[in-house]
């Protein structure tokens, strides 16, 4: 066996031992493993491995229908984190064609489930790539292949920072104020709309508002951006509305964003 297939194996004998999910049930663990770590999925990690961009990958962070996000490192001990879309999850698929669909970037995309999955991250990539450039607080998005995304981690020894769900902010008017200039940037500058966006989807980090989660957003062109954003505006207030927030009307915050009557 090759030093590099070697290396590979222990990887994954690591990824295994020290994942936290709470599993009590070892044949559900071992299910759940083998649904993340399919061969397509280690060959795509193997390669982050032998090229530096992970050295190692360590327990799950959070886990959903959707995807796995794993805590990594780099060789000189930066965090990373890991995104591994489900390859197998038919409910996804459904839903993310949507999405897709109307998006310029993506045009003749094949409808089974790989060709879609790996789409989706790809998708989060070059999002997660156009926010940062218009100066709007995400991960940065260090690689992708196939169903996996590589990003700045947000937390610290292993946990990711909270959501505004699990942790509201300390200063929700601050907060607001500083959201609908981050949605105006994505808006005006990347030429997008989140898409999905609410107090599970955004944190604090460090004393800044972060989005994540981008992988639905579609650009302005997209036939259903408008629905997608005026929907964003109304989760955005009702969430800020409870926290005491003296909030814009939808129609105002529409104008703000786009710089146009809705």
């Amino acid at each position: 066996m090759s030093k590099a297939r070697e290396k590979l194996k222990r990887q994954e004998k690591n990824v295994e031992r020290r994942d936290r999910m709470l599993i009590h049930n070892v044949s559900e663990e071992r299910a759940t493993i083998e649904e993340v770590f399919d061969q397509s999925t280690r060959m795509v990690l193997y390669r982050f491995l032998t090229s530096g961009v992970l050295y190692e990958l360590n327990g799950v962070v959070n886990a959903g229908k959707e995807a796995r996000v794993y805590w990594g490192k780099t060789k000189t001990g930066e965090d990373r984190a890991v995104k591994i879309y489900l390859t197998s999850s038919a409910e996804f698929k459904k839903g993310m064609i949507m999405y897709i669909e109307g998006d310029y970037r993506f045009k003749n995309v094949k409808r089974d489930t790989r060709s879609l999955i790996s789409t989706w991250a790809q998708k989060e990539f070059r999002n997660l790539d156009a926010a940062e450039k218009a100066k709007v607080r995400v991960p940065k998005p260090i690689a992708v292949e196939r169903n996996v995304v590589v990003m700045e981690f947000l937390g610290k020894d292993g946990v990711s920072a909270p959501s505004l769900k699990e942790q509201a902010p300390n200063d929700p008017q601050k907060t607001y104020k500083q959201l609908i200039t981050y949605m105006k940037r994505l808006y005006r500058e990347a030429e997008l709309v989140h898409g999905d966006l609410s107090e599970y989807n955004l944190m604090i980090w460090k004393g800044k508002l972060v989005m994540f989660d981008m992988s639905q957003s579609v650009p302005i062109s997209h036939p259903q951006a408008k629905f997608l954003l005026n929907r964003d505006i109304t989760n955005v207030n009702k969430f800020f509305s409870r926290k005491g927030v003296e909030v814009l009307s939808n129609e105002e915050v529409y104008k703000q964003v786009t710089g146009k009557n809705v």
